[in-house]
C-alpha cells in the first residue's frame, strides 16, 4: 500500500514535469520561433486517471471497500478485476488470484492486495478533526476541513489514507504551481 502511494506520488511529479519541461517550454519555442527538434514524451495522463479518477478509479473502489465491513482483499481485488482489465496500464498477476500491476512511466509494479484495505482505514475521532479544523495554520486548516457535528453515537467517522493522501499530494502541487 505505501508503495502504491509512493508511486502515486512519482506520477503526479512525473506529469508536473512533462507539463513544465516539455509541454510549456515547446509552446514557447513555438511561440517565439525559435527552431528545434520535438521532444516526444509519454502523457501519463492515463495511469493517473487509473489510479484517482472518480467514481471509478483504483482509490474510490479502495475507499468504497474500506466502508464495507465484510470487505475483504479478495472482494476489492475482484473489483479492480471488473473494472480494469481491459485498461492498458492494468494487469492481473498470472499466479494470484489478488495482486494487480500498474504499468508505471517507471516500469510496471505489482501490488499484493492483502494489506491495502487494513492500511487505507484510518479511523478518525471527530474530536480531533474539529481541533485541527480550528488551526490557524492554512495549511493544516486545509487538510482538516470543518465536519458538521452528527447526531451519531460514535464520534468516530471513517476517514481513508489515500484520499487524504490525495488531497495532500493536489495540496502541494498547487504550492508548486504557484512558486512558479
Amino acid at each position: 500500500f505505501e508503495q502504491f502511494c509512493i508511486n502515486f506520488a512519482n506520477e503526479k511529479l512525473q506529469q508536473h514535469f512533462n507539463e513544465h519541461v516539455f509541454k510549456m517550454e515547446q509552446e514557447e519555442y513555438k511561440k517565439e520561433e525559435i527552431e528545434w527538434s520535438y521532444i516526444e514524451f509519454i502523457d501519463n495522463q492515463d495511469v493517473l486517471d487509473l489510479i484517482e479518477k472518480k467514481p471509478i478509479g483504483i482509490i474510490a473502489l479502495l475507499d468504497e471497500a474500506c466502508m464495507f465491513p465484510k470487505s475483504t482483499h479478495q472482494t476489492f481485488s475482484t473489483k479492480l478485476f471488473q473494472h480494469f482489465l481491459s485498461h492498458t496500464r492494468f494487469g492481473k498477476e498470472k499466479f494470484s488470484e489478488t495482486d494487480f500491476t500498474v504499468s508505471h512511466y517507471a516500469g510496471k509494479v505489482t501490488y499484493h492486495t492483502n494489506t491495502f484495505l487494513d492500511k487505507n482505514r484510518d479511523y478518525v475521532v471527530l474530536e480531533h478533526c474539529n481541533v485541527l479544523s480550528s488551526s490557524k495554520c492554512p495549511f493544516v486548516k486545509g487538510l482538516f476541513p470543518s465536519l458538521p457535528e452528527e447526531s451519531s453515537r460514535s464520534s468516530y467517522k471513517f476517514s481513508s489514507v489515500a484520499s487524504r493522501f490525495k488531497v495532500f499530494i493536489s495540496i502541494t502541487f498547487c504550492v508548486l504551481l504557484n512558486l512558479r
